[in-house]
C-alpha cells in the first residue's frame, strides 16, 4: 500500500521552496494530487521531491522542478 502524507498548500510550498499559487497550479493542471477542497485541501507529500536547501540556513539552493501531468490511466505525460 503506498504511503500518504498530506498537507497544506503552505507546507508544500516551503517542501517544494516554490509560493503557494504554484501548489495550487500544479494541482489544477494535474501534476499533484489533492484532497479535499477549499481551505480544507490536503497535497501529498510522497509524490512531491523536496527542494535542495542548505543544511545551516535552510535556504532554497534548487527548488522542486515541476511535476509531470498525470494522465487518465495513470502514466505521467512527458512535458513539451
Amino acid at each position: 500500500m503506498p504511503s500518504v502524507a498530506l498537507a497544506t498548500a503552505a507546507d508544500v510550498a516551503y517542501w517544494t521552496g516554490r509560493p503557494v499559487g504554484t501548489i495550487w497550479r500544479w494541482a489544477s493542471e494535474g501534476r499533484i494530487t489533492v484532497y479535499g477542497k477549499g481551505r480544507n485541501a490536503r497535497y501529498d507529500l510522497m509524490e512531491i521531491d523536496p527542494a535542495e536547501r542548505d543544511r545551516e540556513t535552510q535556504q532554497v539552493i534548487t527548488p522542486t522542478p515541476p511535476p509531470k501531468i498525470k494522465t487518465g490511466d495513470g502514466e505521467a505525460a512527458h512535458a513539451a
